[in-house]
């Protein structure tokens, strides 16, 4: 999953991103803790560029092309 910070922190329903802000958590990644992107993912969603369903479908495709799903499975 990949959005940018601004966007995970207008989704943070639990206020977790504002506690890190005003220090009260510790180690936050992406606020105080580094946040290391994979170098070759499998499979990247761009969540504030696609919608729920363009990303799952892609999950769904991948696990498709894994075999870990069988070829009758809903994938559009």
């Amino acid at each position: 999953m990949n959005a940018p910070l601004e966007v995970c922190e207008g989704r943070d329903v639990k206020g977790l991103y504002k506690r890190a802000r005003a220090g009260e958590l510790k180690q936050f990644t992406g606020i105080d803790d580094p946040y290391e992107a994979p170098l070759s993912p499998e499979i990247e969603c761009r969540t504030d560029l696609e919608t729920l369903e363009e990303s799952a479908d892609k999950v769904l495709h991948r696990l498709q092309e894994l075999g870990y799903l069988s070829g009758n499975s809903k994938v559009a």
